[in-house]
């Protein structure tokens, strides 16, 4: 009787050990497929760059420090290879995105040209897509920071070496998005 006792114990404690684990590898294999997704939309946010500086380029030729210092902060983010250095660049990059979209107020033809303007459009919408996609990324190293962290399924993680998974955040400067005027 205490061996079919023992027994149970031993399958549950199994199941559960074998649960916890399955659920980690979904929450890591989620994480990595949202990192998948925020690269794409960074890839598409820094190849419609180009378009946008030859466009403000014909209207302000004499600005090329800004044009200058937007496509060194793209080659910069574009180069990144860990999470981390790819979010802190793309930070850095929306800051140079900001001066750009300044300019434009000063240049009312800029202003008007309606290929700049579809530009900016294409541009905000990456910008939304980029911002919920981070937004998933996040709430998955939640769940996986909190199975991680709490007691018992840390024991899983531990034994398994599941650790926990940074977060993605905005710098202060760039916690305001990409302000796209028409």
């Amino acid at each position: 009787m205490v061996w079919w006792i023992i027994l149970v114990v031993v399958v549950v404690i199994g199941l559960y050990f074998v649960g916890v684990y399955n659920k980690l590898v979904r929450l890591r294999n989620q994480s990595e497929e949202s990192e998948a997704a925020i690269d794409a939309h960074l890839k598409k946010r820094y190849d419609l760059i180009p378009n946008i500086v030859e466009t403000v380029k014909g209207y302000a030729s004499h600005e090329k420090e800004t044009l200058t210092a937007v496509i060194e902060a793209r080659n910069k983010a574009m180069s990144a290879t860990t999470l981390a250095e790819k979010n802190d660049a793309a930070n850095a990059f929306s800051a140079t995105l900001k001066t750009l979209f300044a300019l434009s107020e000063s240049y009312p033809d800029l202003k008007a040209n309606q290929g700049f303007l579809d530009l900016q459009s294409q541009l905000q919408k990456i910008e939304n897509e980029l911002l919920n996609a981070r937004k998933y990324y996040n709430a998955i190293v939640k769940d996986m920071n909190n199975m991680v962290q709490t007691i018992p399924s840390s024991i899983v993680a531990s034994i398994t070496q599941f650790k926990k998974l940074p977060y993605l955040e905005i710098e202060e400067e760039a916690k305001a998005q990409v302000k796209v005027k028409f």
